[in-house]
C-alpha cells in the first residue's frame, strides 16, 4: 500500500512538472523569438529548447527560427557538434509532423525537405545518395514550395556527383538537368512577372510604397541569386552536354520517345542550345515533335532548320508562327529575344533591335534585351555620324542603353555594368568634348539607329 501511494505521488509530480513546462512555453516563446529576430541565437537557445522539447506544437516559430539557432550552434560548436547536427536532423522530421503546411494551408513539404537535404550536405551527414534522395521526394511530392536556387542547385550537384562516381547514367543526369533547368526558368518567370509591374509603375512616374520598394529590393536579390546558380548548373554539365556525347545518347533514345513530346522538346531545345542543329538528327527531333504536338517550340524549331538552308523568308515566317502559338507573354518574350540574336548574327541591326524591343514590351525586366541593343549601337560606331568624334558618341548611347540593363534586371547587372564602362571609355572623354567644344550638344544619328544622345557637360 504504502508503494502504490508512493507510486502515484510521483506520477502526480511529474505531471505537474509537465504541466509547469508546458504552461511556460508562451513565455519561453516570446523570449527566443525576440533574441532570434536580432540573431542573439545563443540566448535564444536555452528558452527555445524549453518550447522545443516542451510543446513543439505550439507554433512554428520554433521550427523556423530553432533552424536558425543550431545552424548557428553547430558552426561554433567545440565537442557537442554531432549532437546538434542531430538535433537539426530531428528538427525537420519534427517540421514535417506539426507544421508541414502554411496558415493557408499550402504545402512546405518540399521546403523543409530541401532544407534537410541542404543541411545533409553542409554537414556532411549521411551518404550523397541519402541527400539526393531526400531532394528528389522533395522536388517530385511538393515541388511548388522547393523554391530556394542554392538548394535547387546542390540537388543537381548531387545528382552530377553521383553521375561521375558511376551511381546515374546520362541519362537521367540530363533528364534532370532540364527538370531542374526547367523548375529555374519557372522561378526567374514568376519573380519577372512580380518586378515588371513595379517598373511599369516607375516607368510612369508614380512612387512606389514602402512595401513595393521592400518588394523591389527582394525580387531584384532573388534574380540575382537564380541567375547565379543558373549559370553554375549550366557551367557544370557544359563538358558532359557537347554536341559529341549529346548527338549519341538522344540518337540511341529516338526511337524509343519518338512519340514522347517532353523528350522531344527537350532534346531539340539542348541540341539548339549547344549548336547542334547542323547534325541530322535535330532534323528528326523537329519534325517529329511538329507532327505530334505542333507548337510555339516546334514551330521556332523549323524556323531554324530553314534558317540553316538558307532560306529566310520560311524561316522568318515559322518564327511569326512561333509567336503567334505561344500565348504567354514571357515564353513569347524569350521567342522574340532569341530571334533578335539570329538577326544580329547576319547583321541586321535594324530587325534585330526590332525584335529586342519587341521582347521587351513582354517582358521589361529582360536586361539581356538592352544589353543585345546595347551591342548593335556599339558595333555601328564606324557607320554611323559624320566626323570621328560622332561616330563615337554613339557609345555614349550604347553605354546608356547597357546602364538601363543594369537597372531592371539585378540577373545581370554585374555584367551590364562592365558592358556600360567599357562602351563609356570608348565614347569621347573630357579633353576631345573641351578640344570639340561640343559639351551639352545634341547629335543625332541618321543611321539606322535614328536616335540622339546628348554632350556631356563638362
Amino acid at each position: 500500500m504504502k508503494n502504490r501511494t508512493l507510486l502515484l505521488m510521483m506520477a502526480s509530480g511529474l505531471i505537474a512538472t509537465a504541466q509547469l513546462d508546458k504552461s511556460s512555453c508562451p513565455a519561453n516563446l516570446s523570449i527566443f523569438a525576440e533574441f532570434a529576430k536580432v540573431k542573439n541565437y545563443d540566448s535564444a537557445y536555452q528558452p527555445w529548447l524549453e518550447v522545443r522539447n516542451n510543446c513543439p506544437e505550439l507554433n512554428v516559430a520554433t521550427f523556423k527560427y530553432g533552424e536558425r539557432i543550431l545552424n548557428h550552434k553547430i558552426k561554433n560548436a567545440t565537442d557537442d557538434k554531432a549532437a546538434l547536427q542531430a538535433s537539426l536532423m530531428s528538427l525537420y522530421d519534427d517540421w514535417l509532423t506539426y507544421f508541414p503546411n502554411t496558415k493557408r494551408g499550402a504545402s512546405e513539404v518540399g521546403k523543409i525537405l530541401s532544407s534537410k537535404a541542404q543541411a545533409m550536405v553542409e554537414n556532411k551527414l549521411g551518404t550523397k545518395r541519402e541527400a539526393y534522395e531526400i531532394f528528389d521526394q522533395a522536388f517530385t511530392q511538393d515541388p511548388n514550395s522547393f523554391t530556394s536556387p542554392k538548394r535547387l542547385y546542390t540537388y543537381f550537384k548531387t545528382a552530377y556527383q553521383l553521375y561521375k562516381q558511376g551511381d546515374k547514367t546520362a541519362e537521367v543526369l540530363f533528364d534532370k538537368y532540364e527538370e531542374v533547368s526547367e523548375k529555374f526558368v519557372l522561378e526567374q518567370t514568376n519573380l519577372a512577372k512580380k518586378l515588371d509591374v513595379i517598373l511599369k509603375k516607375l516607368e510612369t512616374g508614380e512612387a512606389l510604397t514602402s512595401r513595393e520598394q521592400r518588394n523591389k529590393r527582394v525580387y531584384e536579390t532573388n534574380t540575382f541569386a537564380f541567375s547565379t546558380y543558373a549559370g553554375n548548373l549550366d557551367a557544370m554539365i557544359s563538358k558532359e552536354s557537347s554536341c559529341e556525347n549529346l548527338i549519341p545518347l538522344y540518337r540511341k533514345n529516338f526511337e524509343a520517345n519518338s512519340s514522347n513530346s517532353v523528350w522531344l522538346n527537350r532534346a531539340a531545345s539542348r541540341m539548339d542550345a549547344k549548336e547542334c542543329a547542323d547534325d541530322p538528327l535535330f532534323v528528326e527531333l523537329v519534325e517529329a515533335l511538329h507532327a505530334i504536338n505542333p507548337s510555339a517550340n516546334s514551330a521556332y524549331y523549323l524556323g531554324i532548320l530553314k534558317d540553316k538552308a538558307g532560306e529566310r523568308k520560311a524561316a522568318l515566317a515559322y518564327y511569326e508562327e512561333s509567336l503567334t502559338l505561344e500565348q504567354d507573354q514571357y515564353r513569347k518574350a524569350d521567342i522574340l529575344y532569341k530571334i533578335a540574336v539570329k538577326f544580329k548574327k547576319r547583321n541586321l541591326k535594324s530587325k534585330s533591335r526590332s525584335y529586342a524591343r519587341k521582347a521587351l514590351k513582354n517582358r521589361p525586366s529582360m536586361g539581356k534585351a538592352y544589353m543585345l541593343i546595347a551591342s548593335l549601337y556599339a558595333a555601328s560606331a564606324n557607320d554611323c555620324g559624320n566626323t570621328q568624334f560622332e561616330k563615337r558618341a554613339v557609345y555614349w548611347l550604347a553605354a546608356k542603353t547597357a546602364r538601363k540593363a543594369a537597372t531592371v534586371d539585378s540577373g545581370v547587372k554585374k555584367t551590364a555594368l562592365k558592358l556600360a564602362a567599357s562602351y563609356q571609355g570608348r565614347a569621347p572623354s573630357k579633353t576631345d568634348i573641351f578640344t570639340e567644344g561640343r559639351a551639352g550638344e545634341t547629335i543625332s544619328f541618321s543611321c539606322w539607329i535614328n536616335s540622339s544622345v546628348t554632350v556631356p557637360q563638362l
